[in-house]
């Protein structure tokens, strides 16, 4: 059996974290078993998770920048008592240059994975995490993209035209989505909300997810729908979740929003929504917008967002640099009179059921030297 490390700042209710867990669930672990490096000392929504399916977690310090030195010998403390480790699979950008390459000097193999596209703004945090993975693309063995755009926004056109290259599909587990009327009425009545049109958005509070827009798209919608509700659900970010809660009261719209926190039933609380909205100013590939999908909701998002995310004709894109009340009018029209059916056939044949994924994943981690 092959132990593989997955890295992460904290494994969270995040996009990355929610897509390893999904693999983590289906893989099969007989041959393959994950352990888990994270940079917090904070217990994490997944840690009891991670523990009762066989793995461990193990910390070491958060990178600063400043703490090069006692980072790098924190690691290579780590990987000499762990010879176990056979492969590291990287997912927190900042400093895989550094963990990656301390990982190799053990014989351990590295694995870069980027979960996002170019932010597009240069700030100062953008310019040094371009910096770094350019020493990133020096010492990773393999790389991974959940999609082409992101692949080559942070390893460059050359490294996805490599043969160790792959895009590694954000998966979901396609049962559990299928849209059942059952779980859409009970859902909605535990909500409080059987009567009425929910506008749904699965998302951590981060400026990446772009909710003060959300909240001015609904605000448009509320306006011409009596029976408008919006469920965020989604946690972290507590300073701009304290901002999004005061504008919703703001703009008067107290009772007609519903701030879920952080959810394991996901997969249920998209079967009680009627629309998917995901204004998000960049994104890797939302496994979110692919989990809406297979439930057969419509789902707006943002032209930002690469095509490789469109499965289905459910998929709507529009710019956010409009005014709100063009999403407003596009939601309402495709959702009205709306039959819902779930595309499983669909998402199956382009690649994103997770048996299969998970099935490749395991191959790949017990063939890769």
């Amino acid at each position: 059996m092959k132990r593989v490390l997955q890295v992460f700042h904290g494994m969270d209710c995040g996009g990355a974290e929610n897509m390893i867990m999904n693999l983590y669930r289906k893989i099969d672990k007989r041959r393959v078993q994950f352990d888990f490096l994270v940079h917090t000392d904070k217990k994490c929504f997944f840690d009891d998770e991670i523990k009762h399916l066989g793995g461990n977690i193990y910390r070491v310090p958060y990178f600063k920048g400043t703490n090069q030195a006692s980072y790098k010998k924190a690691l290579d403390e780590f990987f000499t008592l762990h010879p176990e480790i056979k492969i590291v699979h990287g997912h927190l950008g900042s400093c895989a240059h550094i963990y990656l390459d301390v990982a190799r000097k053990h014989g351990v193999k590295a694995i870069a994975h980027s979960h996002n596209t170019d932010p597009g703004k240069l700030t100062i945090k953008n310019i040094m995490y371009k910096l770094y993975t350019k020493k990133t693309v020096k010492v990773a063995d393999f790389f991974f993209g959940c999609s082409d755009k992101a692949g080559a926004d942070r390893f460059g056109e050359e490294i996805t035209k490599q043969e160790n290259y792959a895009v590694l599909n954000n998966a979901v587990e396609i049962e559990k989505y299928e849209f059942n009327k059952d779980t859409r009425d009970k859902l909605r009545k535990e909500l409080g909300l059987a009567d009425k049109f929910i506008v749904g958005h699965v998302g951590g509070f981060r400026e990446q997810k772009n909710h003060r827009y959300l909240i001015d798209i609904f605000k448009e919608i509320s306006e011409k729908k009596d029976d408008a509700h919006l469920l965020l659900v989604g946690g972290g970010g507590d300073d701009l979740r304290a901002e999004i809660v005061k504008k919703v009261e703001d703009l008067g719209l107290k009772d007609k929003v519903t701030f879920t926190g952080v959810k394991s039933n996901v997969n249920e609380l998209l079967q009680a929504m009627d629309c998917f909205v995901f204004p998000s100013f960049y994104e890797g590939l939302p496994v979110t917008v692919v989990e809406a999908q297979t439930t057969g909701i419509p789902c707006f998002i943002s032209d930002n967002i690469t095509d490789e995310v469109c499965l289905t004709d459910l998929v709507e894109k529009i710019s956010i640099n409009v005014e709100p009340n063009v999403w407003c009018e596009k939601i309402l029209q495709k959702t009205k009179d709306f039959e819902r059916v779930s595309p499983i056939d669909i998402i199956k044949d382009a690649g994103y059921d997770i048996s299969q994924t998970s099935k490749w994943l395991t191959d790949f981690y017990i063939n890769l030297n």
